[in-house]
């Protein structure tokens, strides 16, 4: 299997370019040339463990790179530090369903894909001898999980970008409290999307790229994309098994994207998902676009689901080629549109297709502490953005909802307590890290001062 750049002007990529490459030369995002086809297979691939699961779904993609044998190990080293033994368990409410996917090492549906693409990384640099300084930027989770992935890995620095003051206390100390030598953190003065625009300016440096062997871990990097869509499959053979003959229905609490694309991607694939309905909170750039067509570009709201306070969705840009029938030329327009007047609209026949397989609902602050509260008479306590994707599904439809829990409730106990008077239960792994030892570089959000801190820190 070879992939393609989104914009068009890169020719095709092996699996491991498009991994070590991130992000296209012509400032596209990789996308496979071809999709498997597993329409066929679904009452085989049902009996089948979580990492049994991922193999299947994924080795496909490999382009030959791996060994069966090699890439199975790489699997079961990646899940073998998450507490619960189906690594993305489901829990069965009285009228909804939660597919937990924050039992890896951070409390955070990053893990799941982190965790695989930081051994990724290790093999192939192990194959070229070659080092890597990863850049990255986060609105929360991202960060912690990257660098829980590549922490003391030899060959590989990473430097994360977050939105200083705009993530929880507990998201910014799983990240500064790391203190192996080849991690670094950049708090920088501005928001996610400031964050996000300085790394992709940097990776467009081509001759800054090349020096120094940029590596991407951002959802921009297929790779995270293709180990999400492993848990689209493996929840709705659980489902099956509790609501035989059920339509399947998935809630996701969205900000880039990339979350919800892995599940068109399944659907794509052959799993038959009957609606994909996009969450999210006052930053709902998304949801107007499903609803009206027109992808325009706001200020971004603090809310209490900071993980989704993002404008520009990079993983979009994937959904929009496939809209636009793979018609690089348009695509380039659409994002030339975006950067000159920040936005652009798509053509009813799109806006048709778009509507098809997703529904975008808005959620506010008062209806995700609602949400909150609601939820905890059943004993159960979530987070908040969990809660914008079990709100918006009671909005959608009467239909059973597997609903993503994207993080653990105690990442965001300030947020809880507001909606319940509670704090719940902290984690073993969280105990105390308030009050640990940090380093952090404060920065503003001006690309070429994070390159001069990067070079210094390489050296």
């Amino acid at each position: 299997m070879r992939y393609i750049s989104t914009r068009g002007q890169f020719g095709s990529a092996s699996f491991s370019e498009a991994v070590l490459s991130g992000l296209s030369r012509d400032g596209g995002l990789f996308v496979p040339e071809n999709l498997p086809d597993f329409s066929t297979r679904l009452d085989t691939l049902k009996c089948l463990n979580y990492q049994e699961l991922a193999f299947e779904v994924m080795f496909p993609f490999t382009s030959g790179e791996f060994t069966e044998e090699k890439f199975k190990k790489i699997i079961t080293k990646s899940y073998s530090k998450f507490e619960h033994q189906e690594i993305t368990p489901l829990k069965f409410l009285k009228d909804k369903t939660i597919l937990e996917l924050f039992h890896g090492p951070t409390l955070a549906f990053k893990d799941i894909a982190l965790q695989f693409l930081g051994n990724i990384f290790e093999e192939l640099l192990s194959k070229t001898k070659r080092e890597m300084n990863i850049i990255g930027a986060t609105s929360g989770d991202t960060g912690s999980a990257a660098i829980q992935g590549v922490r003391g890995k030899k060959g590989i620095r990473i430097f994360m970008l977050h939105p200083a003051g705009r993530v929880s206390p507990i998201q910014e100390k799983q990240m500064t409290t790391v203190l192996d030598k080849n991690v670094h953190n950049i708090a920088i003065k501005g928001s996610f999307d400031d964050a996000q625009r300085i790394v992709k300016e940097i990776f467009s440096d081509l001759q800054f790229r090349d020096k120094h062997n940029l590596g991407a871990v951002n959802s921009i990097n297929w790779t995270r994309i293709m180990a999400q869509i492993v848990y689209y499959f493996y929840a709705a053979f659980q489902f099956e098994k509790y609501h035989p003959g059920k339509p399947l229905f998935f809630s996701v609490p969205t900000g880039n994207f990339g979350d919800i694309f892995a599940g068109y991607l399944a659907s794509q694939m052959g799993l038959p998902i009957r609606k994909l309905i996009l969450a999210t909170n006052e930053n709902n750039i998304l949801s107007r676009m499903i609803e009206s067509g027109i992808y325009k570009v706001s200020k971004v709201v603090p809310t209490l689901s900071p993980s989704m306070d993002i404008q520009i969705s990079s993983n979009f840009e994937r959904l929009l080629f496939d809209l636009l029938n793979r018609d690089s030329e348009q695509l380039v327009a659409k994002m030339d549109s975006l950067t000159k007047t920040g936005s652009f609209d798509i053509s009813n026949a799109q806006l048709s297709k778009l509507q098809k397989i997703f529904s975008g609902v808005t959620i506010n602050t008062e209806q995700t502490m609602e949400c909150i509260r609601n939820i905890s008479k059943q004993d159960e306590i979530i987070d908040p953005h969990t809660a914008v994707g079990i709100a918006a599904a009671a909005q959608k439809t009467g239909e059973n909802v597997i609903c993503l829990a994207t993080a653990h409730p105690a990442k965001f106990g300030n947020a809880v307590n507001q909606a319940i008077n509670l704090e719940p239960d902290v984690p073993v792994s969280l105990k105390g890290i308030l009050q640990k030892e940090f380093r952090c570089i404060d920065a503003s959000a001006d690309t070429e001062k994070i390159k001069a801190i990067m070079e210094k820190e390489i050296g």
